[in-house]
């Protein structure tokens, strides 16, 4: 259904009912490239994605810096500074109108910025650091509560040094760590011992 815009059909597959009811559950949800589309288009996360400003696919390495480190996404990542990792995509222009970009940014819920790779610099409207437009170089964003999570770049196939970058490896580890604590939490002393 991407043919008439990305995650717009997704969105009303039966499994995105199971995907909201444990987001609402508070269970944590990340939703990479078509799945951040999926998210934004479902209302687990705030903004759309749009087609890539220059009307061109858009498949590279590209930088982006964290915005916050004490999610369940970015725990892991013990400084902000330019991350590597690729993306892949035709619609990953970021957008919101200028009160929820306010609140984006007042609220702390932009996750991820497009960056200059050596500067660290957010990117400029224009800049080519930007690989698709995104309003204010938004590279992914989370839900007010922090449980739900959406980002255009690929952390997964930056995950090994051999796939040209292990960058992603540290939102991966995040991710692992905070569901292995939130797991920890809720199974009560004893449960898994039979």
């Amino acid at each position: 259904g991407d043919y008439l815009r990305a995650g717009v059909i997704a969105r009303f597959s039966p499994i995105m009912r199971a995907v909201a009811d444990f987001a609402t559950r508070g269970g944590l949800v990340l939703g990479i490239c078509n799945g951040f589309q999926v998210l934004a288009e479902a209302g687990l996360v705030p903004g759309a994605l749009l087609r890539n400003t220059s009307l061109r696919f858009a498949g590279r390495e590209i930088a982006i810096a964290p915005e916050r480190l004490d999610t369940a996404f970015t725990s892991a990542l013990t400084v902000r500074r330019p991350l590597r990792m690729p993306v892949a995509h035709g619609e990953g222009c970021y957008y919101a109108d200028n009160a929820t970009l306010d609140a984006l940014e007042r609220d702390g819920q932009i996750l991820f910025r497009y960056v200059d790779a050596s500067s660290g610099a957010v990117a400029a409207p224009g800049d080519p650091a930007n690989p698709n437009g995104s309003l204010r170089a938004i590279a992914g964003v989370i839900n007010e509560r922090g449980n739900v999570a959406g980002l255009m770049p690929h952390p997964e196939r930056a995950a090994e040094a051999i796939l040209g970058s292990d960058d992603g490896m540290g939102m991966i580890r995040s991710l692992v760590d905070s569901a292995s604590r939130a797991a920890t939490v809720r199974t009560p002393v004893g449960a898994g011992s039979r």
